[in-house]
């Protein structure tokens, strides 16, 4: 019989947060991605890339002015918001997809982190990724579309928010998807019609009343329209509003995030 103390067995203890299981986590869902860094970082540039020299040649980007900007300038923007989130989107709604049909997802559900925890990480990791892609397309643009630096600090926060409320999103649609195409459907008839209609390659002061007003009421709208402000001082909307809608919705989507990890919704292999 061993000597070693009873204390020696004692459960391990932890403070109101498992910051080594958050961290964990988080480095974890980090890696994932790097791993594979053509396709999750680099392939995104390409296409954004693709995206910008058809519609830079198609529309005249060399001659074409926008709000008194060049098209390529006004563009611009647009296509590095847009790449950032549909990534942020991406890396939360493809590691819980995949994590349950492979099984594994108990792995992340067996350790003591609590759902605001698991929150975090996942969340962080995919504003991360996002930061990452825009960074990436942002370098590639710039010698083409000649890009400056009007308001750092808005420019950072709607990056950041931007990533933040589609990370958020991706929660909650790996949550809910149970197979592959239920992913495919949310991609394609939510996420990318919202980041196309959003003025990414227009600005929505062409658009027809009510277009214009339906444009208000979409939050990739405000992403693009901010970050476009941070970038070039353009801006087709109120810059102070845009923050506090997007603030908004961050903050009902964590709760709603949080409270579906707490039940442990669909969270099952």
């Amino acid at each position: 019989m061993s000597d070693r103390p009873a204390a020696g067995y004692a459960p391990r203890t932890y403070g109101p947060v498992n910051w080594l299981g958050l961290w964990t986590l988080y480095v974890k869902e980090v890696q994932r991605f790097l791993k594979v860094i053509t396709q999750t970082v680099l392939a995104p540039v390409v296409t954004t890339l693709l995206f910008f020299a058809v519609f830079a040649l198609a529309l005249g980007g060399a001659v074409r002015q926008i709000a008194g900007m060049p098209f390529v300038e006004f563009l611009g923007p647009g296509l590095i918001m847009m790449a950032t989130t549909q990534n942020a989107f991406a890396n939360t709604s493809s590691s819980i997809m995949i994590s349950k049909v492979q099984g594994n997802i108990i792995d992340v559900l067996m350790p003591p982190i609590s759902p605001g925890e698991l929150l975090v990480a996942y969340a962080a990791a995919g504003v991360t990724r996002g930061l990452f892609v825009a960074l990436a397309v942002a370098l590639a643009i710039w010698p083409f579309a000649n890009l400056g630096l009007h308001h750092a600090a808005a420019a950072i926060y709607f990056a950041v928010a931007g990533a933040l409320i589609l990370s958020l999103v991706g929660i909650i649609a790996g949550l809910w998807s149970q197979k592959f195409d239920h992913m495919a459907a949310v991609t394609n008839f939510v996420v990318t019609p919202l980041a196309f209609l959003s003025g990414t390659f227009y600005s929505v002061q062409q658009l027809p009343p009510f277009w214009y007003a339906a444009a208000h009421a979409n939050p990739f709208f405000f992403m693009i329209d901010g970050f476009r402000y941070g970038l070039t001082g353009h801006t087709d909307g109120d810059v102070l509003l845009g923050a506090m809608a997007l603030g908004a919705v961050a903050a009902a989507l964590w709760a709603l995030c949080y409270l579906l990890l707490k039940r442990g919704y669909r969270l099952q292999p």
